[in-house]
């Protein structure tokens, strides 16, 4: 099925300081971008934006053929509660919502893909663990097994390799590998230039304001990211709203 993630100067602001600065951008199907660029550049509010969790202040997200419910979502590590008491399988038995309802039964088929799912990330024999106990590697494996059973057409990856192992690093890439040759469309964030350009065909660079988005070759240069730097200044508290437009 075709479809499209289509980004219209896109605004999103925190106490109107911009934190996405009118950015625009498609991601068709079946690509597989990184978005790169300096702390604080807005790539995680912008995967926020477009899996429904943060408002636009101007412009919009368009999704083209699917709608929310199909993006698979991973946020980074430190904005899920790792207190929960909640066991790993129920964790990522949670990706079944989807397809299931948050208030359905489960069936054998599904505690069975559970397992499936746990035994592709190397978590089998995991299932009862209390999420908290698990290490920082071990818990981003869980993640990526809700994302097996969530089997979206569409995933948003916030800093999936961050922090973690190499072999679990090696593992997980190769996962995201399998996915793009599933034709899901990809979009990742990462602070891993060389990574990028070795493994993601495309890149979207930058700090607040679109710097360059194309291929990951020809975006990844030493120009462009010392531009992105450059831009990346704090915010002006004395400032007063940008209004891109008007005279």
């Amino acid at each position: 099925m075709d479809h499209a993630i289509v980004i219209d100067n896109l605004t999103v602001t925190y106490d109107q300081h911009p934190a996405v600065h009118h950015l625009s951008a498609t991601f068709n199907a079946g690509t597989l971008t990184s978005l790169i660029g300096p702390n604080g550049s807005g790539k995680t509010t912008l995967l926020q934006t477009i899996a429904g969790l943060r408002t636009p202040n101007e412009g919009r997200v368009t999704l083209q053929g699917f709608t929310v419910k199909d993006i698979g979502y991973l946020p980074q590590q430190d904005q899920i509660d790792k207190t929960f008491p909640v066991v790993v399988r129920d964790l990522v038995a949670s990706g079944l919502w989807r397809s299931t309802g948050p208030f359905s039964r489960f069936t054998r088929k599904h505690i069975e893909t559970v397992e499936d799912a746990l035994e592709k990330v190397g978590l089998g024999g995991f299932e009862h663990r209390m999420i908290g106990s698990l290490s920082g590697g071990q818990f981003q494996r869980m993640l990526f097994a809700r994302l097996i059973v969530q089997d979206s057409p569409v995933l948003l990856l916030d800093e999936p390799l961050n922090a973690i192992d190499e072999k679990t690093a090696a593992e997980l890439l190769a996962l995201i590998d399998d996915w793009h040759g599933e034709a899901r469309t990809i979009l990742i964030v990462t602070h891993d230039v060389e990574l990028a350009r070795q493994r993601f065909p495309n890149s979207l660079l930058m700090a607040r304001d679109l710097i360059a988005y194309g291929k990951s070759c020809d975006v990844l240069t030493a120009d462009n990211i010392k531009r992105a730097r450059q831009m990346n200044e704090p915010f002006d508290d004395t400032s007063g709203l940008c209004l891109r437009g008007v005279a």
